[in-house]
């Protein structure tokens, strides 16, 4: 049977409410076309029912299933002056998102998938009820973007805010410090300033309540926009001022004291003040009640824009076969994509250098890259004889997606779970991307990453995501190598000097490095 003859089977003979005839049948393509869309884009979904569950970071988005419910009930009598009109048009947004969401799957990029999923959703209500009740639903649909886990981009931006606001405390309030990175030494100890003390987590779960209340609680634009100005610097400054604290009070308690005190007073209390005094602030200040529907629907009714719209994009009977087939387009696309393979050779050797000998790795601290996924690895040494020495980590890929991918959060150099830490970002000599990383209070290494794609040298993640994604669209994939050049800071031989060498020797680029990639 028909889906749209389904539709009409059930809105007459089983499901008897106040609704108008409609708005039951929009609501019911509405249901049908997210169970597809969830469907297809399962693996996306569970990924951040997932993160929602078990990160801290995005415990929050549990509310925003019941808060977007509320949204819609609070407008449910002015959306019942409107009638639903199922429009064809609305399946461009559909497709859309549609491709967003193949594109981060087919790069591995979970949150780019996670977005078109969600976009999916959004665009696949505005198809069965037309533009003018989605112009009623315009601030519910926007807010589905909070749904999708995002904030762990912004951790090292952060780690340096908080700790350019932490040094300039701590010798405002007279103790001696010295900063390196995200390192602070002072006489009490050398205290980090770690992606746990980032304040991420408190940052986007104020930018989302911060939109909540900017809607439902102002009028006016201008007062909405110094409220969501507050919810975005607050956050940033006070979780300074955490960390401060934790810093002074060490300095007369130690150490581990103040490490306990922070996890429970400034971790929970600290921060439900500054909720509180954020609110309490802008209270006085609010200029509408938060249970308005916040639209009229009689003036989107008289609305003579959307009566053109409407009226150019009718389509009821195609607008739910419609959103299943394109469905099923990108979904077949995704498993055709995600069966191709690139050719690599049968193992890895290191390439000669002129003016280096291979010598087995010899660390001051165990480090090796991590590349999961990656069909080949190497990690060598090469020593010059000056006694410079070079550390080269080399991973190879047949294909980039899930658990395969040579730029995701967590591989390459930096491994969670270890010694090592972020320490900043350098400038890198060659086309790549430079870090410091320090572990056990003395030992620096700089690593020079870059990724290989056919014979393209990229030196940025975001470079190599977009050019896989290009592959994989066109079903033309092309290996894969994560490069990294590592070196120690040794006495009177600084890392960079010894990297700077090693590039000198093997001239500018990444095609010192063919014979390698070529198997020969």
């Amino acid at each position: 049977m028909p889906p749209d003859l389904a539709i009409r089977s059930v809105v007459r003979g089983h499901w008897h409410t106040g609704m108008s005839a409609p708005w039951r049948q929009a609501l019911l393509r509405v249901a049908i076309a997210w169970v597809v869309l969830i469907a297809v884009c399962s693996r996306a979904w569970l990924a951040m029912v997932e993160q929602w569950w078990n990160i801290s970071t995005y415990n929050h988005i549990l509310f925003v299933p019941p808060i977007l419910a509320w949204l819609v009930w609070i407008r449910r009598h002015e959306l019942a002056r409107l009638t639903p009109r199922a429009w064809m048009p609305g399946l461009i947004g559909v497709a859309a998102s549609l491709l967003v969401w193949l594109l981060g799957e087919l790069a591995g990029v979970n949150l780019v998938a996670q977005a078109g999923a969600v976009g999916a959703l959004q665009a696949s209500v505005v198809a069965p009820v037309g533009p003018r009740v989605a112009a009623g639903l315009l601030f519910p649909l926007g807010y589905m973007v909070f749904l999708v886990p995002f904030g762990d981009e912004l951790v090292p931006m952060l780690q340096m805010f908080t700790a350019d606001i932490v040094i300039a405390l701590t010798r405002l309030s007279g103790i001696p410090a010295v900063v390196d990175g995200v390192f602070i030494d002072t006489p009490a100890g050398l205290f980090e300033v770690a992606e746990a003390c980032s304040g991420v987590k408190f940052l986007i779960a104020m930018i989302a309540l911060g939109v909540l209340i900017a809607q439902t609680c102002f009028i006016r634009w201008p007062r909405r926009a110094v409220f969501l100005a507050a919810c975005i610097a607050v956050p940033i400054v006070t979780n300074g001022v955490r960390a401060w604290g934790t810093i002074y009070i060490a300095q007369s308690q130690g150490i581990e004291f103040a490490a306990g005190f922070d996890h429970i007073f400034y971790g929970w209390i600290f921060f439900a003040i500054v909720v509180c005094l954020i609110l309490g602030v802008a209270w006085p200040f609010f200029d509408r009640d938060p249970e308005e529907a916040g639209v009229d629907g009689a003036a989107l009714a008289r609305h003579r824009a959307f009566d053109w719209l409407e009226g150019s994009g009718r389509g009821t009977r195609f607008v739910l076969p419609g959103t299943i087939a394109i469905a099923l387009l990108f979904l077949s696309w995704n498993a055709l994509s995600a069966r191709l393979d690139a050719d690599l050779p049968s193992r890895l050797t290191a390439p000669p250098v002129e003016g280096w000998e291979q010598v087995r790795p010899d660390m001051t601290l165990d480090w090796e890259p991590r590349a999961q996924g990656a069909r080949l690895r190497l990690l060598t040494s090469y020593r010059d004889g000056e006694g410079h020495v070079v550390d080269l980590f080399v991973a190879a890929y047949s294909r980039q997606g899930p658990g395969s991918d040579a730029g995701a959060q967590g591989e390459g150099a930096l491994v969670p779970g270890t010694e090592w830490r972020w320490l900043k970002s350098a400038t890198a000599t060659g086309d790549a991307q430079a870090e410091y990383f320090f572990a056990l209070g003395s030992v620096r290494r700089l690593a020079e990453t870059s990724w290989l794609i056919g014979d393209t040298t990229l030196a940025s993640a975001t470079a190599l995501t977009f050019a896989a994604m290009r592959d994989k669209l066109l079903l033309s994939p092309r290996p894969v190598a994560l490069v990294i050049l590592s070196a120690e800071d040794r006495p009177g031989i600084p890392a960079a000097q010894a990297i700077a060498r090693f590039r000198q020797s093997t001239g500018p680029g990444n095609d010192w490095m063919d014979p390698l990639l070529a198997g020969e």
